[in-house]
């Protein structure tokens, strides 16, 4: 005989938030839903004009998600196939948390994960903040410092090469292509210092 999953029903008056976030220049809204003990219980995602095949997309995939946890499907188990799914719009988004996505599904799952997962089922996930990346980078980055002479430390070219190298995220500010313009001097002045020894 089969066994049938139990649904847990959403209490009938429901705390949550919602999150709009920027994609590629598209405007999403990602509402979540919590249980009384403080787990996700529902998702909905609003995207555009209703009625168009984006929006329907977006509540197909909220739907999918939501029953699933109703009936008790591991939240990380529902999120890991959207992890770096690659479809537009994607890329910069204007949530400092998750600076870059290769989707919205992507974006969707990061969200949900640092929202609503605790931090050692995400680092399972490979998913982290900005924040959780630099305090990982930061023995790193605390030996290339020591690596360096006083003559090459301060330089924002540098420091933005170094962001990118030590996060995976893409430069603060000025972006990778300024990062990348640092090279040159960078290799100029680390030949200059090794002939005359530390400064």
């Amino acid at each position: 005989m089969r066994e049938a999953a139990i649904q847990r029903h959403m209490p009938r008056r429901r705390t949550g938030h919602t999150t709009s976030v920027t994609i590629g220049g598209e405007r999403f809204y990602l509402t979540a839903n919590g249980h009384e003990d403080g787990s996700l219980g529902e998702i909905f995602i609003q995207w555009g004009k209703q009625g168009t095949t984006g929006a329907g997309l977006m509540d197909i995939y909220a739907v999918a998600l939501s029953v699933g946890l109703q009936h008790h499907v591991p939240l990380a188990e529902l999120l890991t196939p959207g992890l770096d799914l690659y479809c537009v719009p994607n890329g910069r988004t204007d949530d400092p948390e998750i600076p870059r996505v290769r989707s919205v599904i992507d974006y969707v799952a990061r969200r949900l994960a640092i929202d609503w997962l605790p931090y050692s089922e995400r680092a399972g996930l490979g998913i982290f903040t900005i924040t959780e990346r630099m305090d990982a980078a930061q023995a790193w980055l605390d030996a290339e410092d020591a690596l360096l002479s006083r003559t090459v430390r301060g330089d924002a070219g540098l420091d933005a090469f170094r962001w990118e190298i030590a996060t995976g995220i893409g430069a603060p500010g000025p972006g990778l292509t300024y990062a990348w313009s640092a090279v040159p001097r960078m290799k100029a002045n680390l030949s200059s210092n090794s002939s005359t020894g530390p400064g």
